[in-house]
């Protein structure tokens, strides 16, 4: 899943508060919908925890989502995928010391990298912010020729008849998935649902996405620092 137009650094190891920043970023993502972001909680968890870098990071976040809010849905795409396409590429054991991690997206902004799933994650969870259905995005699962191995992407499907439009860290550019000849669907899923992908390119709805256990370990982190925290605004 490693992208040659990303450089892989080695980032200087800081005291990370997860607890804080997994509460935060829950406060601030899954809030009733009358509640306006905190973004002062989270930048300071970014900075205690990352140092004044990544506050700034943060702040640029919180920037592309005040400033992005009632744009047409086609240049809000472009506007999020252009901004988490800086990040660097960075593997999990490297960055997190295992092989497989799946990172939120104060946690990938945090860090300044991380791998595909976490581009594809910090993609979603950003577009919801911005008003973007749950119903129109799936991240998915691909095998990469190119590349020969597992890849994550973002698909956004303008309805559900839609060619899907794919948001990907290796290529920036977002195209139809017609022009991605390079990537072949495994499986998909959102808040919700899990598809995979059968003959044809026809993608069959299996059932909960709950049923993948690292996504199900994602919401699992971000629910056990949620504590008693507000109503969340979104249902999975």
């Amino acid at each position: 899943m490693r992208s040659s137009r990303f450089k892989t650094v080695m980032l200087l190891k800081k005291p990370v508060c997860l607890l804080l920043l997994l509460m935060t970023f829950l406060t601030a993502l899954y809030a009733d919908s009358t509640t306006p972001l905190n973004s002062s909680k989270i930048l300071a968890a970014l900075k205690t925890s990352y140092g004044d870098r990544a506050e700034k990071r943060g702040n640029a976040w919180f920037q592309l989502m005040e400033s992005n809010a009632n744009l047409p849905e086609n240049q809000t795409l472009e506007k999020v995928n252009r901004f988490f396409n800086m990040f660097h590429f960075v593997d999990d054991i490297k960055l997190w010391g295992v092989n497989n991690y799946w990172a939120t997206p104060v946690e990938f902004i945090g860090a300044n990298g991380g791998d595909c799933e976490d581009y594809s994650i910090a993609k979603y969870f950003t577009l919801l912010e911005l008003g973007i259905a749950d119903e129109k995005m799936r991240i998915t699962m691909v095998k990469a020729l190119n590349l020969d191995q597992y890849h994550m992407v973002l698909a956004y499907y303008d309805t559900p008849a839609s060619i899907p439009l794919i948001l990907d860290n290796i290529d920036g550019e977002i195209k139809p998935a017609t022009k991605r000849n390079d990537l072949i669907p495994i499986y998909s899923f959102n808040g919700s649902q899990l598809w995979l992908n059968k003959e044809l390119g026809r993608s069959v709805p299996t059932g909960k996405s709950s049923r993948l256990k690292r996504w199900r370990d994602l919401r699992q982190r971000i629910n056990t620092a949620k504590l008693k925290q507000p109503k969340l605004k979104l249902e999975f």
